[in-house]
């Protein structure tokens, strides 16, 4: 039996994916969350074989806690479901060293199917967005730049950046500078929205 946490903070959503799962004789949701921040304290309690986790969730999204999961809890595998295709997703999705990475719109039967492969070791992608990657602009900010250009689209002004990374304003105005140069932004805010696109945010 495969055991499998489910994290999808849409609750139609998250209900229909318990049912439809519930009818496959070898696998068994042992928790549904709608919240990021409970995925952690599942994982440690009910040990799944595979963790499935939208990208988008409040608190905790689901590519930070894969990462976190990789790290506590080896035995886990993580499987991404996301509605968004683009290049640099995918790119995050690995770099968070997830299993699997699939859309929300696929058929249940590419579901379960992703998730019997990741529980016994392989790598599942949707063919679709791995054309998409393999064709897609890599993102030309650093990862210092990317982390300022994270905290703007927070809402965080220079000085709170520059406090929270120990850094000079000055040095915060010029990682934005250069940010919005290399986007070929109008202004942060542009430069914010063409990452987000991108898939870079």
């Amino acid at each position: 039996m495969i055991k499998v946490l489910l994290a999808e903070d849409v609750q139609m959503v998250r209900g229909a994916l318990v049912a439809l799962l519930g009818l496959e004789q070898d696998i068994e949701v042992v928790a549904s969350i709608a919240n990021g921040d409970e995925i952690l304290p599942a994982v440690k309690e009910k040990e799944p074989n595979v963790a499935v986790l939208d990208i988008d969730l409040p608190g905790l999204d689901g590519l930070s806690a894969a990462a976190q999961i990789h790290d506590i809890a080896p035995g886990t595998r993580t499987l991404i479901l996301t509605s968004l295709g683009r290049p640099g997703t995918l790119r995050r999705a690995l770099d968070a060293r997830v299993n699997g990475f699939i859309l929300k719109d696929a058929p249940i039967s590419q579901l379960t199917d992703a998730i019997r492969a990741v529980s016994v070791g392989r790598r599942v992608i949707d063919t679709q967005l791995a054309l998409s990657a393999w064709d897609g602009d890599q993102c030309p900010l650093t990862p210092r730049e990317l982390e300022v250009l994270r905290l703007t689209a927070d809402g965080a002004d220079a000085a709170e950046i520059a406090g929270s990374l120990y850094l000079s304003v000055g040095t915060i105005r010029n990682y934005l500078t250069t940010v919005t140069t290399k986007l070929d932004a109008r202004n942060r805010i542009d430069a914010v929205r063409i990452a987000k696109k991108s898939g870079w945010l």
